[in-house]
C-alpha cells in the first residue's frame, strides 16, 4: 500500500462538547465510526478535563505553546514541546492545566500496549515489525523518510500514513515531527 497524505489545514475542527478547545482528526482507522487507532490534533484553549476513552492506550505531545501540565489520579505530569511523547491510560481521569496559555497537542490512541510515539528532531533509524499502521506527522517543517527502499517527503503540517504488511528499516529525518507504529 502507498503512503496516504493528511493535510492538516484540510480537516475541520470538531468543537469539544465540554468548550475547551477543538480537535482535527487526522486518521480514525479502520473507520470513522468504528476506529482502533485514531490520529488527531488538539487545539486547546482551556483549562480542563479530558474526555475518557475506556480500553484504550493514549499517546500525547505538545506541538505548540508553552506547555501543560496533567494531572491524572493523583500524579502530575508537565509536558512542553521539548518532551517526549507521553503514555497514559485511556480511561483514567485527566485534567489538564495550560499554565502559559492555549496549546497544540497530538494524540494517538490505540489498544493498550500496541502503539509508541516518538519525537523527531534529528534523523532516526527504523526498524518496522508487520503487520502494522505507520504514520509520520511533520509538524512545523517538512519531513523525509525512506522505509523499504522506498523515499517520502511530508510537507510541514501533513500526516503521512499507511498499513505496513512486511518487516522494512529505513530512516526518517526531520526537524519537528512524530513518528508512530501500531500493531493491528
Amino acid at each position: 500500500m502507498s503512503w496516504q497524505m493528511v493535510s492538516l489545514a484540510a480537516t475541520q475542527p470538531q468543537p469539544w462538547r465540554n468548550g475547551g478547545g477543538a480537535t482535527r482528526e487526522l486518521l480514525a482507522w479502520p473507520t470513522a465510526s468504528e476506529w482502533r487507532v485514531r490520529l488527531s490534533v488538539a487545539e486547546v484553549a482551556s483549562p480542563g478535563p479530558f474526555s475518557r476513552f475506556e480500553g484504550l492506550e493514549r499517546w500525547f505531545a505538545v506541538l505548540e505553546g508553552a506547555g501543560v501540565v496533567l494531572r491524572i489520579e493523583g500524579h502530575e505530569q508537565r509536558l512542553t514541546r521539548a518532551s517526549e511523547a507521553f503514555r497514559f491510560d485511556g480511561g483514567a481521569a485527566v485534567h489538564c492545566e495550560l499554565p502559559g496559555g492555549a496549546t497544540r497537542d497530538f494524540n494517538l490512541m490505540a489498544a493498550p500496549g500496541h502503539a509508541r510515539m516518538r519525537r523527531l528532531r534529528n534523523e532516526l533509524a527504523v526498524s518496522t515489525d508487520a503487520p502494522a499502521l505507520l504514520a509520520l506527522y511533520a509538524h512545523s517543517a517538512p519531513a523525509r523518510m525512506v522505509l523499504g527502499g522506498q523515499a517520502v517527503s511530508v510537507p510541514a503540517f501533513h500526516l503521512a500514513w499507511r498499513l505496513q504488511d512486511a518487516p522494512a528499516d529505513g530512516h526518517v529525518m526531520a526537524e519537528d515531527a512524530l513518528w508512530m507504529e501500531v500493531a493491528r
